[in-house]
């Protein structure tokens, strides 16, 4: 197959190049594309106030101090960073191409930590260590096929448990290693399956505490007996979500989390003799997805997912009584851990308009302390307001939400709209700050809407498996009944629509393509699906069963057929509007091939296709110049078929 690079298409134009050149932005050799026209140095000048902004997140809390290490961007990629003290400067700890994950003090001496790094956005994380004396990071892990992480230390700090896929790149399995003598690590526990991650490793080191994730709707709770090497499972029931997070200090019980007998997961107690379980809270008709118990076992932190906005909760776990913390403004909450004291929680917050950074909560004062402020670029967000909630009727008359970004208020008339759809489908689109995109809003006059259509989690159990195998293509419908309030609104323009999203969000994009072709502009793929019969046989094999579940079973016949009637794929003949494919080729979830078939077709056609693929990225583009080279683009194909 030939692929048309800059650097060929610049030879076959030859006298436009030379013409060109002193304007032109130089395209990086990583990068491969068709169809995009030469990118002006303007674009990089007009839009350089929203590309050099930064966030913090909170990768994890000193064990012994009040130090904090965040991930934050200087350079290419995000990298781990150490900070002292509120507002303090920040100390780059790795320079790596990739930005590593995971990162989990050794909790005794606290001399060392470790973190994983893939490559090229491959995901097969392999394992380092970093050593504060010698600032010096050695890999404990070397499969290159492998995915390995999800460590625990034991009380000691001597040996952790971890998991991995090396022993056949499909199961992930339970291992043992000295952190300080990896050759020496050991196979403990063989699953099946690549669903399994663990919990918790008991104090004295006999119980492991496992989750058996088997699909959105049922996850399992298994016991593992270390020195027999054995496990068994310990609760399960159909379609219930059962998500173990740690024993209690006299090992008696386990605290879960579970929607058992709700639409909504809460936290409970569960009793390891008699598996009788005691909620810890029931007053919430939302998700409650993260509960964080401090070291004493006297606290919880939650967060309250109350659509799509993220309140923080206090609880104390003898009396069971809770309180709200008001200090936080409203927004959406990240990581969250306990300082060793037992009294600190540090907080990753971010709102709409500014990007995540991380606080201090002291929940015994309640004052909130503010420990990074990270730089906006020279962004400037006076005129856009707050995301909207909104609701529509579907085709059944299910009620669907999303949040709306109304374009800057110095804009007057019907603005054009961007729909932007998550991915997942198991995902939630939440009231975030944009980032790049507040240049659609801000100097665009585009307004963007990002639905929660059925399948998304976050509002009830029964919603979240509304688009499941056979239904798939009535979560499609809820953006067709997106266009169509679009219609009704006297500041959107309707003739003026794009749709976008990536991942799952991606599929639905080609099949809103040709699903409504007559009422769109033009269309934006990032990383999607075209084609669920090739996407099921080339998705990596440690996480095919997961996707058979939410999408159905491509080796029954009857499914097979399914998906050929709904592939994008064998409907291109009814995309006549423009299409826009962006790829990563490591991409070890939606293979680059996906993307590939899907533009030769259009190409075959005739029609307007432009492609961007990164040889160095995987499901999505995780590296700066490469999201930039993508935001340029991006701006060029609006600014031709979207608002002309």
């Amino acid at each position: 197959m030939k692929i048309i690079t800059f650097s060929l298409f610049f030879a076959l134009i030859g006298h436009q190049c030379q013409s060109q050149n002193i304007n032109q932005l130089k395209f990086p050799d990583n990068l491969i594309a068709e169809g995009i026209p030469f990118i002006n140095t303007e674009i990089v000048n007009e839009t350089k106030p929203y590309t050099e902004f930064r966030a913090a997140s909170l990768m994890a809390v000193h064990p012994k101090n009040n130090q904090i290490f965040i991930s934050t961007r200087f350079g290419n990629t995000a990298q781990i960073h150490q900070v002292t003290m509120p507002l303090g400067s920040r100390k780059q700890i790795s320079f790596f191409d990739e930005s590593p994950k995971e990162l989990v003090f050794e909790p005794v001496k606290a001399h060392y930590f470790l973190f994983t790094k893939d490559n090229g956005g491959n995901e097969f994380g392999q394992m380092y260590r970093y050593d504060f004396a010698t600032s010096k990071s050695t890999p404990l892990t070397n499969t290159p096929k492998s995915q390995n992480g999800n460590y625990i230390f034991n009380k000691l700090g001597s040996q952790i448990i971890y998991t991995s896929t090396a022993r056949n790149n499909a199961d992930r399995d339970i291992w043992m290693m000295d952190p300080l003598q990896p050759n020496a690590k050991k196979l403990i526990l063989e699953n099946k399956g690549g669903g399994w991650s663990i919990a918790d490793w008991s104090d004295d080191e006999q119980s492991i505490l496992i989750n058996e994730g088997t699909s959105i709707s049922q996850s399992n709770i298994w016991l593992g007996d270390f020195t027999k090497q054995t496990k068994s499972v310990f609760i399960s029931d159909s379609n219930v979500v059962y998500t173990a997070l740690q024993f209690s200090h006299d090992k008696k019980n386990a605290y879960i989390l579970t929607n058992k007998n709700s639409e909504y997961s809460y936290p409970a107690l569960i009793d390891l003799a008699s598996k009788k379980t005691t909620p810890l809270l029931t007053t919430f008709k939302w998700d409650i997805n993260t509960y964080e118990i401090n070291h004493n076992e006297t606290k919880a932190a939650f967060v309250v997912n109350e659509n799509g906005i993220s309140k923080l909760y206090i609880q104390d776990l003898k009396n069971k009584t809770y309180f709200s913390v008001n200090q936080i403004p409203i927004g959406t909450i990240g990581k969250i851990q306990w300082n060793s004291n037992n009294t600190i929680l540090s907080i990753t917050l971010g709102t709409f308009n500014s990007g995540n950074d991380v606080y201090q909560l002291n929940t015994i004062t309640k004052k909130l302390t503010r420990w990074t402020e990270s730089e906006m670029g020279g962004m400037n967000l006076n005129g856009v307001e707050a995301p909207k909630l909104i609701n529509w009727k579907s085709f059944d008359s299910l009620n669907i939400s999303g949040f709306l970004y109304r374009a800057n208020k110095t804009y007057t008339g019907k603005r054009p709209v961007i729909i932007n759809i998550h991915g997942g489908p198991e995902g939630q689109s939440l009231p975030n700050f944009l980032g790049r995109n507040n240049y659609y809003l801000n100097e665009m006059g585009i307004s963007i809407i990002y639905p929660n259509v059925r399948g998304s989690v976050g509002y009830g159990k029964t919603f979240t498996n509304l688009d499941n195998n056979y239904n798939r293509e009535n979560s499609v419908k809820d953006i067709g009944a997106l266009i169509d309030w679009v219609a009704t609104q006297p500041d959107l323009d309707a003739d003026r629509i794009m749709i976008t999203g990536g991942s799952y969000g991606g599929y639905m994009t080609l099949a809103c393509a040709f699903h409504y072709n007559n009422k769109i502009r033009c269309a934006l793929d990032v990383v999607g699906i075209s084609n669920f019969n090739t996407f099921l046989k080339n998705t990596e094999s440690y996480r095919r069963d997961l996707r058979r579940v939410e999408y159905g079973d491509e080796r029954d016949s009857s499914m097979a057929a399914f998906f050929e009637k709904i592939s994008p794929l064998n409907h291109t003949n009814e995309i006549t509007k423009p299409l826009f494919i962006v790829q990563g080729k490591n991409d070890p979830r939606v293979p680059y091939t996906e993307a590939r078939q899907m533009v030769e077709k259009i190409k075959s056609q005739g029609s307007e296709i432009w492609f961007l693929m990164a040889n160095d990225e995987g499901h999505g583009f995780g590296k700066k110049n490469n999201q930039d080279y993508q935001f340029y683009s991006t701006i060029m194909f609006v600014r031709e078929f979207l608002l002309k």
